[in-house]
């Protein structure tokens, strides 16, 4: 008895072990330095302006004029907030509109709650965010002002407060750090006004401890000055130094976040020279799941040839990537669509013939064999896949045909070919693949009947995969990597 229980104790501490060492594996992660945020505390007397344009009275909806009434009642002070200023003073419409209070998030519940309105999802209360619905109409995002007094590159810690100046100095970019009354009234307290007029892109106070407050900034700073800067080369040295000296940062921010900047940033304005000095000058590169040394230039080239035909941001993307190897490990840092990483894969795998292509014809297949496929399985999208190829390849004169062309029917499908007595299984895949080959290369013109007498001539080709099993080869591939 006593050896059989010093046999188990020693099989659990065995277990055990095991189990706390992979444990112990999983929980480590690389430690985030905390910064303790800086302020200008000294008082600033903010710049102001008033807006006259239209873009102020165009947000003045019935609903608004409800919840700044409501503010106004309760002693509270409501104003827009960040890149709706920057918009209007653009002499742009906002797509969206923010607003920021000296409200506390407790103090808006209970004024909504008194007046019975709509409070909608409260997933951004612990950052101070309410969102409330007026009229069943409108809907308004609405968030305390707040200091971040602790940062690790990703988050922070917050502290309310109903100091404008304060909630102006946690923002990135001083065009993003201004307030505007529902009069029309800015305040600006950090430059931002002379540094639109400017068209100048800079951080808020001082770039290194911006950057280091939320590393996704190094985006933004590149998303912004593509939209705002007058000239591709206007950046300052001393930011693209900041940028540089803090890449390693952004290992740590998620795929997610990466991607919703780059994905934007590619295809901008000033696309090609901004990813030039991302890539080459502040090494960025690997902090973003491209390759260490990609052809910028030839990324250059591309955006050249498709920045006037509204391409996709994956549509680019692939010129600084050599094969799917690179497309995988992309995919794999940012998060990409399946969508999004179809495209890719596929702009990779068939560029090089496109460029060479003579004539309409190779796309045309390139359609067939994308929407059909020759077991008849449709791949969705696969049209337009083929356009944001012919944008690649700078064949753009072909885009119109290619969108216009009534796609023909394949004739043929494994019933017919079961009533011509063909077995099922890798005999009817391999009848099917052939005769979709010879269709195809017909450009569709041959009929049911023509296709059906030639079915003995399939007996020479490769058994193709089976749907299932290319998928999971394509699975298998992209794990590896």
């Amino acid at each position: 008895m006593r050896r059989l229980r010093s046999i188990l104790l020693g099989s659990f501490a065995s277990i055990a072990a095991e189990r706390l060492h992979v444990v112990k594996f999983r929980t480590v992660a690389p430690l985030r330095k905390q910064i303790r945020v800086g302020y200008v505390k000294d008082p600033i007397q903010p710049a102001t302006m008033k807006i006259e344009s239209e873009k102020i009275t165009e947000l003045l909806t019935d609903e608004l004029n409800i919840l700044s009434s409501l503010f106004k009642k309760n002693n509270f002070e409501l104003r827009i907030a960040g890149g709706a200023v920057r918009d209007m003073l653009m002499d742009k419409t906002p797509i969206d509109v923010d607003f920021a209070t000296t409200a506390t998030p407790e103090e808006m519940k209970d004024m909504f709650e008194r007046e019975k309105i709509r409070m909608l999802h409260k997933r951004g209360e612990e950052h101070g965010t309410i969102t409330c619905r007026i009229n069943d109409k409108a809907n308004f995002e609405i968030t305390t002002l707040r200091i971040d007094l602790v940062c690790d590159g990703r988050r922070a810690e917050i502290e309310f407060t109903k100091d404008w100046q304060l909630d102006a100095n946690r923002r990135d970019l001083t065009i993003n750090s201004m307030f505007c009354d529902l009069d029309g009234t800015v305040y600006d307290y950090f430059g931002g006004i002379e540094d639109l007029k400017k068209r100048r892109v800079a951080f808020v106070g001082d770039a290194v401890q911006r950057i280091q407050e939320d590393y996704l900034r190094i985006l933004r700073y590149f998303r912004f000055f593509g939209r705002i800067a007058e000239s591709p080369d206007s950046h300052e040295q001393e930011t693209l130094d900041a940028i540089r000296e803090n890449a390693g940062g952004l290992q740590n921010v998620s795929g997610e976040r990466l991607w919703t900047e780059l994905s934007k940033i590619v295809v901008g304005r000033f696309a090609g020279p901004v990813v030039k000095t991302m890539l080459n000058e502040c090494k960025l590169a690997p902090y973003l799941g491209l390759p260490e040394d990609p052809d910028v230039d030839n990324f250059v080239q591309v955006w050249e040839r498709c920045k006037d035909f509204n391409p996709e941001p994956m549509t680019v993307l692939p010129a600084l990537m050599v094969d799917t190897t690179d497309v995988h490990r992309m995919h794999k840092r940012n998060k990409v669509s399946n969508h999004e990483l179809r495209l890719a894969e596929f702009i990779v795998g068939y560029r090089e013939a496109a460029a060479s292509a003579e004539d309409i014809r190779f796309f045309r297949h390139l359609i067939l064999e994308e929407e059909l496929g020759f077991s008849a399985i449709k791949q969705p999208r696969g049209r337009h896949r083929v356009c944001e190829l012919v944008k690649y390849v700078g064949r753009t004169d072909l885009l119109d045909e290619l969108q216009a062309w009534e796609l023909p029917t394949f004739p043929v499908n494994g019933l017919k070919l079961a009533d011509a007595g063909v077995a099922k299984g890798p005999t009817m895949r391999r009848a099917l693949a052939y005769l979709f080959k010879i269709w195809k290369a017909s450009d569709g013109a041959l009929s049911e009947k023509e296709l059906l007498a030639r079915v003995a001539e399939a007996e020479a080709e490769e058994i193709p995969l089976s749907e299932r099993k290319r998928r999971k080869l394509e699975k298998e591939i992209r794990e590896a990597v």
